[in-house]
């Protein structure tokens, strides 16, 4: 009788073969629930600013302009102007989610724009619909090069946040399952892989392209006083979508090629948790299920008889 459990050591015994990956199990079901937190934290950041009544979603934006005072004080009836501007329908902020933008007075929202696929925010549109009544202006073709790069940034970066939380539903589902084989470890490492890249490449393009944006509004403040404001809530939410996708990627990957699966254990290429075999401490389980003691114990039970 050997002293170790050596290969082969397939089992048949279920109780077994459950501590035996339960190691497995604890991981693949991290990453099930790392992924869930992602997609509660992807919601929120589909949802925001969608609906100005709501006492939550409207405190969920990107960007945040306040045009209280968009004229600045050294320029002569400053206080005039801005006051006929607000007469003519200019808000005093205006503030950007995923799907539309909200406007309103003071610190209250007034209004919200009907949500749109592929959004993008034009401020340059919106002060001429409210100010000039639909107008057209001939724009410095820098700006006009600006507003083409928000645009085709904002469209990847709503198509990448779809993208992602139409993926991470299947990676909850299906991660679990890793836990009976290596082999549907592998498609799952890409399906979990792709949800982590689209949603942390979304995220990067909205930090990105809302900072740039907030910086060049300040650098033209002296000619235009605006005051840009980062939505933390919003930006924090995503980072936080993309940092679960991300561990449980990493996770996922990990179960490629570590922790026994069931299929492993059953057909004895690996044998997974040396606890599986243990009883008590003193003996352990071979490859049919029966029980035998180990060396030392029975080194103990001679000496005691000699």
């Amino acid at each position: 009788m050997t002293s170790d459990i050596t290969p082969p050591y397939a089992l048949s015994d279920p109780t077994t073969i459950s501590r035996a990956t339960r190691i497995r199990r604890t991981f693949a079901f991290l990453t099930s629930f790392l992924f869930l937190i992602s997609l509660i934290f992807l919601i929120l950041v589909e949802v925001g600013n969608v609906n100005a009544r709501h006492p939550v979603l409207p405190s969920i934006y990107f960007i945040k302009l306040d045009l209280s005072h968009i004229i600045p004080r050294s320029v002569p009836n400053s206080v005039l102007i801005n006051s006929i501007a607000r007469t003519l329908g200019l808000h005093d902020f205006y503030q950007v989610g995923l799907w539309n933008f909200c406007e309103g007075y003071g610190n209250e929202i007034t209004d919200c724009s009907r949500p749109r696929m592929m959004y993008w925010f034009n401020p340059v549109e919106i002060m001429l619909d409210e100010l000039l009544a639909g107008a057209t202006i001939a724009l410095p073709s820098d700006i006009v090069d600006a507003l083409t790069l928000v645009r085709k940034a904002s469209h990847w970066m709503f198509g990448l946040f779809l993208t992602g939380a139409c993926l991470v539903v299947p990676s909850i589902i299906l991660t679990p399952f890793s836990i009976y084989t290596r082999w549907a470890a592998l498609p799952l490492t890409i399906l979990t892989f792709l949800t982590a890249f689209t949603i942390s490449v979304a995220s990067i393009i909205a930090s990105v392209m809302f900072i740039i944006f907030k910086k060049a509004i300040h650098s033209a403040i002296d000619t235009v006083n605006i005051e840009a404001e980062i939505g933390t809530k919003m930006f924090a939410f995503m980072w936080i979508a993309s940092a679960a996708a991300i561990l449980g990627w990493l996770i996922q990957f990990g179960e490629c090629c570590c922790c026994a699966s069931r299929r492993d254990v059953e057909t004895g290429r690996r044998k997974g948790s040396k606890k599986a075999y243990v009883d008590n401490g003193r003996r352990n389980v071979d490859g049919a299920g029966e029980v035998k003691e180990k060396p030392r114990a029975r080194r103990r039970l001679i000496s005691s008889i000699g």
